[in-house]
């Protein structure tokens, strides 16, 4: 009996093995196609987006002194009005919350208000950036795409994940970490919840990358050039998780202070005044320290090259901090994931400062990664995300600095909604 058990089970895998092979219907089907449109339609947004972008940054960064004070004030209370006029976007908290328990759904009514008011708030020097723009508009858009096809359920919840997967992929030119971002954002400890959508992210993102670059003419390289880091033994392992540590405590910092800046402008009623005060507040700093204008996305560079001491890294760092703070709080609109690697990398300055034979690249991402993952709660993608946009090939070492960063996060995360049960629905 046995011995006939066995032969069965041989002639059915040699049956199957000899089977006449087929295309995986999956590879046809009607979803994939549309996770590859909307991946082709949130790239070229985002690029038309950033191109834009790009050519008023031209200008504005042109500004320095004491111009910049009237200059973002006045930046500050259009975007009030804006907001006031239009409608107001929301924010982050709102994106994760509609996508966890309200099935998915992006409203395309906020993007008017969301592109005018980040827009004239980034190119006027605002201290965040159009990550959370770029994400409304892409995820709200595979919603109405969604709609348009019919779709419901967690196939329209895909597909308005995928949009976010091509707005995240756009502006971190980084398709795989960029697929995992759009998922793990939406939870605080895990992205399994939604893991139905990772594929549908991957190819949206694979398509947005294709599109943007096309468009953009960016080239195939890492966003910042770090100097080259060599594995000198495990003893680099300790020391990212070490670093990691002290990114986490400064993830602390953040949170505090972004807490506390959030209740002062609370008791504010008119979003106009609030966003008026904030411009007032961060073109003083910039006025006197021009670094801390701007999101980061250039200025990491300008930080990687640049030999500070160590009262100017200090005072930058915490007043980078106060700005971006200020900038989210006070009713501008846009992103604080670019601007906590700028935290990061300067942080991990300060440490280098202090110990000079240590590897700085090393250090300085290590700080970049723990920062990040404290306080978005996405270690996986911000992994990925670091050693793409870095070209930092030491990704292990990333690892235990995002991952302890991570560990060692407050129990209660800055976006509430990363926390609730999706019970809660």
């Amino acid at each position: 009996m046995k011995e006939y058990k066995q032969k069965r089970q041989y002639l059915e895998i040699r049956n199957k093995v000899y089977e006449k092979l087929e295309l995986n219907p999956f590879l046809l089907s009607r979803q994939f196609l549309y996770w590859f449109l909307i991946g082709l339609i949130g790239g070229a947004i985002a690029a038309v987006y950033w191109i834009a972008l790009e050519w008023v940054l031209h200008y504005s960064m042109e500004l320095s002194g004491w111009v910049l004070i009237p200059l973002m004030t006045g930046a500050g209370l259009i975007v009030g009005l804006v907001i006031q006029w239009i409608g107001d976007p929301g924010e982050m908290d709102l994106i994760v919350n509609n996508i966890r328990f309200k099935g998915g759904r992006l409203e395309p009514k906020n993007n008017p208000s969301m592109l005018l008011s980040s827009f004239i708030g980034i190119a006027a020097g605002s201290s965040i950036g159009p990550e959370a723009p770029l994400v409304q508009v892409t995820g709200s858009t595979g919603t109405w795409l969604a709609r348009k096809l019919r779709l419901k359920g967690e196939d329209l919840r895909s597909l308005t994940i995928a949009g976010m997967a091509s707005g995240f992929t756009a502006l971190f030119g980084a398709p795989l970490g960029s697929g995992f971002f759009a998922l793990e954002i939406l939870h605080h400890r895990h992205m399994v919840e939604f893991y139905q959508a990772l594929i549908p992210a991957f190819v949206s993102s694979c398509a947005a990358y294709l599109v943007f670059i096309l468009l953009t003419q960016i080239g195939y390289e890492p966003t910042w050039l770090f100097q080259e880091y060599v594995y000198t033994g495990p003893t680099d392992f300790t020391l990212a998780a070490g670093v990691g540590v002290v990114g986490a405590l400064a993830g602390w910092l953040f949170i505090v202070s972004f807490r506390f800046s959030k209740r002062l402008f609370s008791r504010i009623g008119k979003i106009y005044i609030k966003t008026t005060l904030g411009g007032l507040i961060i073109g003083t700093i910039a006025c006197f320290f021009p670094l801390t204008r701007f999101f980061g996305h250039y200025e990491i560079t300008t930080l990687i090259e640049g030999n500070y001491g160590l009262a100017f890294l200090c005072v930058i760092f915490f007043l980078k901090l106060v700005t971006i703070c200020v900038s989210a709080t006070s009713g501008w609109r846009g992103g604080f994931i670019i601007p906590l690697f700028f935290l990061g990398a300067c942080l991990g300055q300060i440490i280098v400062y202090f110990f000079p034979a240590l590897n700085a690249s090393l250090v300085m991402v290590s700080c970049m990664a723990a920062i990040n993952a404290c306080v978005t709660r996405t270690p996986i993608s911000t992994i990925i995300l670091l050693s793409t946009m870095t070209g930092f090939h030491g990704i292990i070492p990333i690892m235990f600095a995002s991952l302890t960063g991570f560990f060692l996060a407050p129990k209660t995360p800055l976006i509430a909604s990363q926390l609730k049960s999706s019970s809660a629905h």
